[in-house]
């Protein structure tokens, strides 16, 4: 149907060519031929595995998903791709995780080796995880929305006009984290002043999120209290809070309006106006709500 409607020869030998091109990716997938051994040799580790480690086998027995619950609880997947070499070439292996997961593999080496590795990973990320379960627990964050477990940054709401975006190391989640502040200068030029000065008092034997509550002597928003709402301000130029996935970063600096508006909003506003002036890739205007 597809080539058929083509107006031109053009339009006809491009859709041929991405017909054959999807129509041989499909091919290859269905019908590359394995041999009984590796049929039989992935059962087999399957079975010494335990079936009830198994999350997912595809029908054609080249994805397996693995289970596991790590010692914090949290229930994590590991993918395997398996090749027809398999076990003389190891599985692929994708997981959530914010640092790279290289097996170790020998040709004798089975599903319970890389599942071993696997919890040994999953340990070794138990802090890094404990201290942003902590935040996501006890703390409104803006962004991301919905963390995956490979996510490194948390903005964490501080008031209605200010925010702190964090990044932590997954190696050395009890230490200082890099910290950005967005909001109005004069709810966060206070912070930042802070945080430098209480630098020093970082104690990585107590918590990420009770370190960053005693440098910037600040109680963040509790969820028991308060609702994403109170923090979660639509943008004053579109009357959306998201846009593109973003949410508003800049707010007005003048304490009596504070109205948050997304960059690109913010941006592109500006730039209609006469007044407005720029600086390499700054500009600079009056706010659309108080003219200052």
């Amino acid at each position: 149907q597809r080539l058929h409607s083509c107006p031109d020869l053009v339009s006809f030998m491009v859709e041929l060519k991405t017909v054959l091109e999807i129509a041989l990716k499909n091919t290859q997938d269905l019908h590359i031929p394995r041999p009984p051994e590796y049929y039989s040799c992935l059962v087999r580790d399957l079975e010494i595995l335990g079936w009830n480690r198994v999350a997912y086998v595809d029908t054609g027995l080249t994805t397996v998903k693995l289970k596991a619950e790590d010692s914090g609880g949290r229930q994590h997947l590991i993918t395997l791709k398996l090749n027809a070499k398999y076990p003389t070439e190891p599985p692929g292996c994708l997981v959530d995780f914010p640092v790279p997961f290289a097996v170790s593999w020998m040709p004798q080496n089975s599903l319970i080796d890389i599942y071993s590795q696997f919890l040994a990973a999953l340990e070794s990320l138990k802090e890094f995880w404990d201290a942003l379960d902590e935040i996501d627990g006890k703390t409104w964050v803006l962004e991301p929305e919905n963390p995956t477990r490979s996510a490194t940054t948390r903005r964490i709401a501080i008031g209605n006009n200010a925010s702190v975006n964090i990044e932590v190391d997954p190696h050395h989640p009890n230490m200082l984290p890099e910290c950005y502040f967005l909001g109005a200068d004069h709810e966060v030029n206070p912070l930042r002043t802070k945080l430098n000065n209480n630098m020093h008092l970082w104690d990585p034997e107590i918590s990420l999120l009770q370190n960053l509550r005693e440098l910037l002597e600040i109680d963040f928003p509790s969820r028991l209290v308060l609702e994403k709402s109170d923090f979660a301000k639509d943008c004053g130029i579109c009357y959306a809070y998201r846009l593109d996935g973003s949410v508003p970063e800049h707010v007005c600096d003048d304490p009596r309006c504070g109205q948050p508006f997304h960059q690109a909003c913010l941006y592109q506003w500006l730039q209609g106006l006469p007044t407005s002036r720029q600086s390499f890739n700054v500009i600079f205007g009056e706010c659309p709500y108080c003219n200052k």
